[in-house]
C-alpha cells in the first residue's frame, strides 16, 4: 500500500499576519494564522506549513509566537521555514511545537547545516525548502534562488536537490516560483527532474488554481502537495482536492 498524499495548506507568515502574493510580490492580507490554522486542521488538512516570509531579526519574537499559538490548537504536523540560520535555531522552533524546520538560504550559504541538523534532531525533522525559477544557464535548466526568492544563487536547483537529500535533508518543499500564485498548474517539468534524483519525500508547491491541478503533480512524482491563495480565499477546499486526487486514483487520508 503506497503513502497516502498528503494535502499542505501553506500559511506564509509576515509579522503575524498570512499573506499571499504573486510570484513573491504584491502580498495581500489573507488573515490571522492561529484561526487559519484551526480551521484548516478541521477542514481534514493533513499537515500545515508556516514559512516566514520577511524572516527578519525583529520580527521573530512574533513568528515563535504564533506558533505556539498554532502549535497549541491543532492535532496535525506543523512545518515551519523562514530566518533558521543554525542548530540553535532549529531547537527554538521545535520547542515552540514545531513538527519540522524549513531550512533554505543558509543551506545554500553552508551547506554541512543540513547535517548537522539531522545528527542532533534526525533528518524527518528538516526540510529543504527550494524556491526555484527556470534559468537557461543551469544544467537541469533550473535555478535555486533565496532571500524570498530575490536572488539567484548560481545553483542548479536539481543537482543542490540530490546532495542535500544526499547530506540528510528528510523532505523537500519544491516550489515553483514561476508559477507562484498564477494558478496556472503545478510545474510539471520541474517535479519530475527532482523526483528522478532523490529518494526523499518531494512536497509539489506553487501554481494550483483548482483541484484538477493537484493528480498531475502526484503523478509527476510529488508525495505530498502544498498550496496557500486558493485555500485561503476559499476557491477550493481540501476536500475538493482530496476528491479530485481520489477519483484519479490516488491515495489520500
Amino acid at each position: 500500500m503506497s503513502l497516502a498524499v498528503r494535502v499542505i495548506p501553506c500559511l506564509d507568515v509576515d509579522a503575524g499576519r498570512v499573506v499571499k502574493g504573486v510570484r513573491f510580490a504584491d502580498l495581500r492580507d489573507a488573515g490571522d494564522p492561529v484561526a487559519l490554522a484551526a480551521a484548516y486542521d478541521a477542514a481534514g488538512a493533513d499537515e500545515l506549513t508556516f514559512l516566514d516570509v520577511t524572516a527578519s531579526s525583529g520580527d521573530r519574537a512574533t513568528m515563535l509566537e504564533v506558533v505556539r499559538r498554532t502549535a497549541e490548537s491543532v492535532f496535525i504536523p506543523l512545518t515551519v521555514g523562514g530566518g533558521v540560520r543554525e542548530v540553535a535555531n532549529v531547537d527554538t522552533l521545535l520547542r515552540a511545537g514545531a513538527d519540522k524546520v524549513g531550512v533554505n538560504t543558509a543551506a545554500i550559504a553552508r551547506p554541512a547545516l543540513i547535517g548537522e541538523i539531522a545528527q542532533r534532531f534526525g533528518r524527518q525533522v528538516l526540510v529543504l525548502s527550494l524556491d526555484v525559477r527556470r534559468a537557461a544557464g543551469q544544467p537541469s535548466g533550473f535555478e535555486v534562488t533565496t532571500h524570498g526568492g530575490r536572488r539567484g544563487a548560481e545553483l542548479d536547483a536539481v543537482a543542490w536537490a540530490r546532495e542535500a537529500a544526499d547530506r540528510g535533508a528528510g523532505e523537500i518543499l519544491l516550489n515553483s516560483m514561476d508559477a507562484d500564485g498564477t494558478k496556472e498548474g503545478f510545474d510539471l517539468e520541474l517535479i519530475r527532474a527532482v523526483r528522478a534524483v532523490v529518494d526523499i519525500p518531494v512536497v509539489a508547491s506553487g501554481g494550483a488554481g483548482r483541484a484538477a491541478d493537484f493528480p498531475p503533480a502526484v503523478a509527476a512524482g510529488a508525495d505530498a502537495v502544498l498550496a496557500a491563495s486558493i485555500f485561503h480565499f476559499g476557491e477550493v477546499s481540501i476536500a475538493q482536492v482530496k476528491r479530485a486526487l481520489a477519483d484519479a486514483g490516488q491515495p489520500v487520508r
